[in-house]
């Protein structure tokens, strides 16, 4: 592995021992309480926005974990504090009837907020469900057109439980349509959440595996959206930050689970690759989308397994497109050349992924190879490749997955 410099300051001077740890605010561009031990604000917020009734948004996983059983406690028994529902039907990757399903429940009990708790899929899907729940009458396709009415939908508070999608601070919405069985992107401001609670407790009890395979979709998202061509300085700055961020952090929080610190730090990196990537994405998350909707493929492990053939890929038509990603790493590599800059930077990726068991091939996740059309149609349908640091053809997209394959 390159040769790593340990310049890098700390997210947080660490507190003294046994000190209580302060939980942090901060808004961008959505309104976060961090830190350990968040969870227990949520009756006030749900207080100050409101919300007598909401319908909490889960699957069927999260349900019995102990950061759901957490949750349980802090809203309190149903019909005492507040009257709350639950719908924990979301699927891995979400698909129309969560959304239709969740709403339907919304206007039976007449619940005036959502929170969405888990992984990306739970709030997707709740976000989308305030669509549906003040507009019945519509399909979902419906706000994939410009004139549909956005307004008015009722508050949502995110709360994620794994470190990956950036979900809680998205704008947007990944459900697989009836109509045409793949992924669709619902985007718009008012999907946004009214506030993101980030406690890094609710982490704890993620799995290794899962914790890898989360943590490389941050660091996914970090990359494709920094060497992504569209121009947004700032979303360049909290990229790279989120890059560094996750180097540090994912091998602490895959090898002890406790780590707080690191997980606290993996939640925030994921967050800051979803912000980043208001630039947009790549030729990786083209290649991962279809992995999910035919395959069933976890998003962030789909990821992970093509983002090396895609760095690559990109590296060879545009020398020097990972010299900052390189140095975010920690790599010395300011007087190499750009081809040795990128080098050296897929190198350290491709060996961190391999150290969190994620250097495998499709095949050993039950990809064959007669889905290779299908594969790539869908990925040259895919909106993210267009914004990608060169130009993606269906010719590119064979290579790519037979790479990987």
């Amino acid at each position: 592995m390159p040769h790593r410099h340990d310049s890098s300051l700390p997210l947080v001077v660490p507190a003294p021992k046994n000190a209580r740890v302060s939980i942090t605010t901060f808004s961008f561009p959505t309104p976060t309480r961090f830190g350990a031990g968040a969870l227990a604000e949520l009756p006030q917020h749900l207080q100050r926005f409101g919300v007598r009734r909401p319908l909490v948004v889960t699957d069927p996983g999260l349900a019995a974990t102990d950061a759901f059983r957490a949750l349980t406690r802090v809203l309190g028994e149903a019909g005492r504090d507040r009257e709350w529902f639950l719908f924990t039907g979301v699927h891995p990757n979400p698909i129309e009837a969560d959304v239709h399903q969740s709403a339907a429940l919304m206007r039976q009990h007449g619940c005036d907020g959502v929170i969405g708790i888990g992984g990306g899929s739970p709030l997707d899907a709740g976000k989308a469900a305030r669509l549906l729940a003040k507009h019945p009458e519509f399909p979902l396709a419906k706000f994939y057109e410009q004139a549909a009415d956005w307004t008015g939908l009722a508050p949502f508070i995110a709360i994620p439980t794994t470190a990956g999608t950036g979900s809680e601070v998205g704008r947007s919405s990944v459900i697989t349509l009836d109509a045409t069985r793949r992924k669709a992107v619902l985007f718009h401001p008012e999907l946004l959440a009214k506030l993101v609670i980030l406690d890094p407790e609710l982490t704890l009890g993620l799995p290794p595996k899962l914790t890898a395979a989360t943590g490389a979709d941050a660091l996914t998202h970090c990359i494709e959206s920094y060497t992504c061509p569209q121009f947004h300085p700032m979303c360049d700055g909290i990229a790279l930050e989120g890059i560094r961020l996750i180097v540090e952090a994912l091998p602490r929080a895959v090898r002890n689970g406790s780590d707080v610190d690191a997980r606290g730090k993996m939640l925030v990196a994921a967050a800051m690759g979803a912000v980043a990537f208001q630039k947009d994405l790549g030729v990786v998350h083209s290649m991962a989308h279809p992995l999910s909707t035919l395959c069933g493929m976890h998003h962030g492990l789909a990821n992970a397994l093509c983002l090396v053939a895609g760095m690559n890929f990109c590296a060879r038509r545009r020398p020097g497109l990972y010299r900052r990603v390189g140095l975010a790493c920690g790599l010395d590599i300011v007087r190499s050349t750009d081809g040795e800059a990128d080098c050296a930077t897929i190198e350290f990726v491709a060996q961190f992924l391999a150290q969190l068991g994620l250097n495998t091939k499709l095949r050993e996740h039950g990809v064959k190879p007669e889905l290779l059309d299908a594969l790539v149609g869908q990925a040259v349908d895919d909106p993210c490749h267009r914004t990608n640091a060169v130009p993606v053809t269906a010719a590119d997209f064979r290579a790519l997955y037979l790479e990987v394959m």
